[in-house]
């Protein structure tokens, strides 16, 4: 489903979400515009993180939407469609022998099995109670087989699979995929929220979080409308988290 694209292609960029949000709304003729680099001097994640990528081996991308029938409680959508859009991508591109160990990390890093392939940033404009426009941005490590960062669990496609990976056509691949969640009508909209948590990074069991009073374990009980994750502990306290008040507790002992 490739709509009217405008493409911005670069060697080298500081961030592709911050080339497209100045913009400021981009091309009235595009319904959607994609900035893509080899490169970027100043990628960013959540919580100001940086992101490692070897120059030409990995995705690094942004794609500017105006979603004119979402308002702005409903913004989480977004990030469902976007993370399942990556998620759904990876998971045909490596194939049925490892797709089962993929999973969404809430709100929408992408994972393999405890290892983090891809991590997505999403900035909302907002107009009343409406979403001017959204750019999120995508770093998807694929080709890339040494990491030397200080991430703590960086994993590409070709360390799962031993297999190099065509850039382009997982890109178009993504992109896709993630225009066809955004033009789904709302009638069908429950049906990508499901989808998103059954596709949810420890949805089963109990294991380690953080937040801001420290260490402790629970269950993940859901997501609201409004993206804030649900969780019950393992006293039986129930509690609820916006975006960065808590944390995955990775290497459990």
């Amino acid at each position: 489903m490739m709509k009217n694209i405008k493409w911005h292609r670069s060697d080298s960029i500081g961030s592709t979400n911050t080339y497209l949000r100045e913009l400021k709304g981009g091309d009235p003729a595009f319904e959607y515009e994609v900035a893509v680099s080899s490169f970027q001097t100043a990628g960013r994640g959540q919580k100001g993180n940086t992101w490692e990528s070897e120059a030409g081996k990995n995705l690094l991308f942004s794609i500017l939407a105006h979603p004119g029938n979402l308002k702005v409680q409903e913004q989480f959508y977004i990030s469902e469609a976007i993370a399942l859009a990556v998620s759904d991508s990876v998971m045909e591109a490596i194939g049925p022998e490892y797709a089962g160990d993929v999973s969404v990390k809430w709100s929408n890093d992408v994972y393999w099995k405890d290892y983090k392939m891809a991590g997505i940033l999403i900035e909302n404009t907002l107009q009343g109670s409406s979403i001017l426009d959204t750019v999120a941005g995508v770093g998807l490590d694929v080709n890339q087989e040494v990491f030397v960062s200080d991430a703590p669990n960086p994993i590409s496609l070709k360390n799962i699979t031993g297999k190099e990976f065509d850039l382009e056509a997982l890109l178009n691949d993504i992109i896709s995929r993630f225009i066809g969640y955004m033009e789904l009508p709302a009638g069908r909209r429950p049906e990508v929220d499901r989808l998103y948590r059954s596709r949810l990074y420890r949805r089963e069991g109990i294991h380690g979080f953080r937040d801001g009073n420290g260490e402790f374990r629970a269950s993940i009980e859901g997501i609201r409308p409004d993206g804030c994750l649900m969780l019950l502990t393992d006293d039986g306290e129930h509690r609820v988290y916006e975006f960065k008040q808590v944390q995955f507790i990775l290497n459990e002992k």
